[in-house]
């Protein structure tokens, strides 16, 4: 039978508070069925695992998702064989090495990940972060001489690598081997490196495309388990357990937005689980900074841990978080985490004042362009630690791809870091970009990408991908809906219905969290929070109420309308409700819609 239509708009929203329709996420009604009676499941609850679909057969390890069933082969990565001779080779012989990491989440959790498994093998590895700031994104040749001229003979690179073609050759040159453990996506021929591990990398035959470097690099640890097996080094040593690594792992895959689907999710699900057992020292001191409690989610992971992670590369030294995840001292830690938080603040301020700046030069009567396929605003000062923030938050209010570039005042080049929406490939364009010569470096991932260009290069290159994305653009403006799991009134949103829907964790991008609808309530004593969040109740014709709140609506057309109160539509994400001990159920607000407006 198939799926159910998706042409009648969900409550008749055709257009909501944020331009989008309303849709019931379809769903094969058989396949449903299937799912309720095989594996005793409620019709909300197997209908949600439908619309994503899960197969009858499937069910099962979806809802409890193992590594045992479902962890690859490591040879099926290309070279991934070849990285782990080299790498148990250095091990064995004490070769200087060191693991040369990208100043993101994903790096930092790559690294620590190799940092921790070379020093359950008795042996040190030095990690090198290069500076966003002076040395910009991934290996340089300068950054290579200077690890060479220290005494360096092996670098491994985590989360970068994969487009350094320069840096790699001048490697070759002055005897520095180099290994890649990369994700990004990346051109047929490869850098000249000793072996480049990319699920991405053209002709590589592990499908596993969707993992983060932090994934790969977990995979490369089985491998390095492996091999160091086969060469009888454990006869007198235990073998590196790799289960408490599972947290760094899921932190990569977390922060760097990537699909929950198949070995990723059981990678997430597992790593999450590990590291609600707060054992790492650094992951446990940023939770006590932040001052945040409870096992591990995904929330954890990408809105609690990952900013404070991400803000040493952002805004202040690039080292701090693989250094943070990496240590097994207490004290070192919690001294990190300090340095950490402090700088997530202040980069938060930062980002403030640029949001608020870019929002201006987009919606000058000029350069408003509701046609435009991709926004692409430049100016002078913007700091290159916060531009991919900004793009992230353009995106969510234009609901277009865009791309924000910090102009250096002296030298004209600017930095720039872009976000995409689903079904627009930004990666590819960009790189398409570099290829027609437009930039000086550039490349990323369908959801991401960075670049490098000279002043007077910015409109041209605005052109180029306004073009190049044009008719992705309208295919996915077409799909940019809101898609609801059920509808639910406030007197049905109790904790068991939760619950059960937690079952379907861990949550994101291939496993979207489910969205329920309440028709016709009444929005009562909206109260603004700082942050630009709105607090407010949600009560039906009945009086049943139930708690609600807005993130980052404040200045939006949702958040005007929340605070005027009156009858809506609204739509979000049932979560626990624990504060005061209370054991409740609050709706976090996605989108709302007039009923006046709608049918």
């Amino acid at each position: 039978m198939p799926a159910e239509s998706l042409d009648l708009p969900f409550l008749g929203v055709s257009r909501s508070l944020s331009g989008r329709a309303w849709r019931q996420r379809p769903a094969d009604a058989d396949l449903a069925r299937q799912h309720g009676l095989r594996h005793g499941l409620s019709e909300p609850l197997a209908r949600a695992l439908a619309s994503r679909g899960v197969s009858s057969e499937s069910a099962e390890s979806y809802l409890a998702p193992t590594l045992k069933a479902l962890f690859p082969d490591p040879s099926s990565f290309m070279d991934m064989d070849r990285a782990a001779e080299i790498l148990v080779d250095a091990v064995v012989s004490n070769r200087p090495s060191v693991v040369f990491a990208d100043y993101d989440v994903d790096g930092a959790s790559s690294a620590a990940q190799l940092v921790r498994w070379f020093r359950a093998m008795g042996r040190d590895l030095p990690i090198y972060v290069p500076d966003r700031m002076t040395e910009g994104y991934g290996p340089s040749p300068a950054a290579f001489r200077r690890l060479r001229e220290e005494g360096a003979e092996l670098v491994i690179t985590v989360d970068c690598g994969a487009a350094a073609y320069d840096a790699i050759a001048a490697a070759c040159e002055i005897g520095l081997e180099v290994v890649v453990i990369d994700h990004h996506l990346m051109r047929e021929n490869p850098p000249a490196a000793a072996a480049v591990v990319n699920p991405n990398r053209p002709g590589c035959t592990s499908g596993q495309g969707v993992l983060a470097a932090a994934g790969v690099t977990f995979v490369l640890l089985a491998a390095l388990n492996r091999e160091a097996r086969r060469r009888g080094l454990f006869a007198d040593r235990p073998e590196p357990d790799l289960r408490p690594l599972l947290d760094l792992a899921a932190m990569g895959a977390v922060c760097d937005v990537t699909s929950l689907t198949g070995f990723n999710r059981a990678l997430v699900a597992q790593g999450l689980k590990v590291m609600s057992n707060w054992a790492n020292p650094g992951l446990k001191a940023l939770m006590e900074v932040a001052g945040a409690t409870g096992p591990a989610t995904t929330f954890h992971a990408g809105f609690i841990l990952g900013p404070r992670i991400n803000a040493g590369g952002r805004i202040g030294r690039s080292d701090l978080g693989a250094r943070l995840l990496s240590t097994d001292d207490p004290e070192e830690a919690r001294a990190l985490a300090l340095e950490l938080d402090g700088l997530n603040a202040a980069r938060k301020d930062v980002e403030r004042a640029i949001l608020d700046e870019a929002i201006a030069v987009v919606e000058q009567g000029s350069n408003l362009d509701p046609n435009a396929a991709v926004l692409v605003v430049a100016a002078e000062g913007w700091h290159p630690g916060v531009i991919g923030i900004v793009a992230s938050r353009l995106r969510e209010r234009y609901r277009k791809p865009a791309v924000i570039i910090g102009l250096d005042p002296v030298t004209g080049i600017g930095k720039g870091s872009g976000r995409s929406q689903t079904g627009v490939n930004l990666g590819r364009a960009v790189q398409a970009a570099f290829d027609a010569g437009l930039l000086m470096s550039g490349g990323g991932h369908a959801m991401a990408a960075g670049l490098t260009v000279r002043r007077d290069g910015v409109p041209e290159l605005r052109e180029f991908l306004c073009h190049a994305l044009a008719e992705e653009r309208v295919e996915a403006a077409a799909a940019d809906a809101i898609e609801i799991d059920a509808v639910i009134t406030p007197r049905s949103a109790i904790r068991p219905l939760v619950e059960e829907f937690e079952r379907m964790q861990p949550f994101g991008p291939g496993n979207p969290e489910p969205l329920f609808a309440l028709a016709d309530v009444r929005i009562e004593q909206p109260i603004p929070m700082r942050g630009d969040h709105i607090r407010c109740q949600l009560t039906d014709a009945s009086g049943a109420k139930l708690r609600a709140v807005a993130w980052r609506a404040g200045e939006s057309e949702l958040g005007r309308r929340l605070a005027a109160g009156g009858q809506l539509h609204v739509a979000g994400r049932l979560k626990p409700d624990d504060w005061n001990g209370r054991n409740g159920v609050q709706l976090e607000i996605e989108d709302a819609a007039d009923p006046r407006m709608s049918a």
